[in-house]
């Protein structure tokens, strides 16, 4: 399920959370859920700060690949999507992509909270 994003500026067609894709990897333990969404929060948070620090091509991209794959992990598909996105972007582009993944994140936190 693909949900509403009023007036977002970003251009995703991956979902931004998969509720059905969490529910089969944790065997619907409500628990198992919370802790594992807890912790791409924390990891998304962590990674955006050194994706808006990031000084150099190797940071830039290694904080994306990680925060790529805990979304995706999670089934927060179009943030996965934001960062596969970013990470091919030109230097002189990093703030705009940096704030669309920031976007995109906190866009998907907004659903995790609903579910």
């Amino acid at each position: 399920m693909k949900p509403a994003r009023p007036n977002s500026p970003l251009r995703m067609t991956a979902p931004l959370f998969d509720a059905a894709h969490l529910a089969r990897y944790t065997g619907d333990d409500p628990e198992l859920k919370a802790e594992l969404l807890a912790l791409m929060c924390e990891q998304a948070e962590r990674c955006i700060g050194l994706i808006s620090s990031a000084s150099d091509h190797d940071r830039w991209t290694s904080a994306l690949h990680t925060l790529k794959g805990a979304a995706r992990g999670v089934g927060a598909f179009a943030l996965g999507e934001a960062c596969e996105a970013a990470e091919d972007a030109p230097q002189a582009r990093w703030p705009e992509a940096a704030q669309s993944v920031a976007q995109a994140f906190a866009e998907t936190r907004c659903c995790f909270e609903r579910d």
